[in-house]
């Protein structure tokens, strides 16, 4: 009788849950982007979010808040109301990597992981420069001149900041970071030899490369990539076990129901598998996503504790 008692209590609450995510969307959803326009990162969210839209029938509102290498987007994104109105859609490091070099104003475990947008490799470009001709050249170069390379990252703890710290201390070499608020201003400072490197996904650093502004010396694969012929992995040159890639992400704010991710996960799914979305991702060199949210949690995760171990061994400590 408790069983039956407790059962038919529950039946308004499961009725009211479903009701609500089936009328859902009833407004305009903002997709919050940690970066400035001009890169990936800002790139993934328009070309799905005009589909969702029409799938939708609302309106879907990019908005880019750049700064503290995506803290202030992520923070606000923590403090939304957790009714799938708001989401985050960013690179792996505000969720992932960030934490480990500075003290964050939110816990990136506690967001509802939706699904991954995308996955792009790393790459190392440099400025032009007839003396950074290919990465085994760079790479001496780098050594000889150890202290006086500069190097752009996305922010304290951001992917490009730890790919290059990885870089540096397997080639042996000291550089300085300069700190940007993303990937277009730091690419930007890259085409003008303001700094000498900096490592980013190949989404942001192709159109530029095949513009020749900047190089592409080498990629962090196992294998070479089709878009840049005669571009060596890291590995072939010299670089011993060096892979790093980056991922974007869809994540809703703490306390999001469950049921209402997995709903917009099956949206954001079907936009990703459209053949005219997978042809537009491939030509700025980015794989779509997939994945239940379930998987982007475990990826999380795992790239949390990969990340935690390669600034441990540059000697740089994770915050506890």
């Amino acid at each position: 009788m408790k069983r039956l008692l407790f059962a038919c209590a529950m039946l308004p609450v499961i009725s009211l849950s479903a009701t609500v995510q089936a009328q859902w969307p009833e407004k305009p959803v903002r997709f919050i982007v940690p970066f400035p326009a001009g890169g990936a990162a800002d790139a993934l969210p328009r070309l799905t979010g005009e589909k969702l839209s029409q799938k939708w029938g609302r309106t879907i509102v990019v908005e880019n808040r750049p700064g503290a290498g995506g803290g202030i987007a992520t923070t606000a994104v923590a403090r939304a109301e957790p009714d799938g109105y708001t989401l985050l859609t960013t690179p792996a490091g505000p969720i992932v990597t960030n934490g480990i070099m500075q003290k964050l104003n939110y816990d990136p475990l506690a967001f509802e992981p939706v699904i991954i947008l995308g996955t792009a490799p790393i790459v190392l470009s440099v400025r032009p420069s007839p003396q950074f001709s290919d990465a085994k050249s760079f790479i001496a170069y780098a050594k000889a001149n150890s202290g006086k390379l500069n190097y752009g990252t996305q922010g304290p703890g951001s992917n490009s900041h730890l790919s290059a710290l990885a870089f540096a201390h397997a080639i042996g070499a000291q550089m300085t970071a300069v700190p940007y608020g993303g990937s277009a201003p730091a690419l930007n400072d890259l085409m003008s030899g303001n700094i000498d490197l900096f490592f980013d996904n190949m989404g942001s650093s192709l159109p530029l490369h095949t513009a020749g502004r900047i190089r592409i010396l080498a990629v962090a694969t196992n294998q070479r990539n089709s878009k840049l012929e005669g571009v060596p992995t890291l590995i072939e040159s010299g670089v011993e076990g060096y892979l790093s890639f980056t991922w974007f992400g869809v994540f809703a704010p703490p306390g999001t129901p469950p049921a209402l991710a997995a709903r917009i996960n099956r949206d954001f799914a079907e936009v990703l598998a459209m053949p005219d979305i997978r042809s537009r991702f491939d030509a700025i060199g980015i794989t779509p996503g997939s994945g239940s949210p379930a998987d982007v949690r475990a990826l999380v995760i795992s790239e949390k504790a990969k990340w935690e171990g390669v600034a441990k061994r540059a000697g740089v400590t994770p915050k506890q």
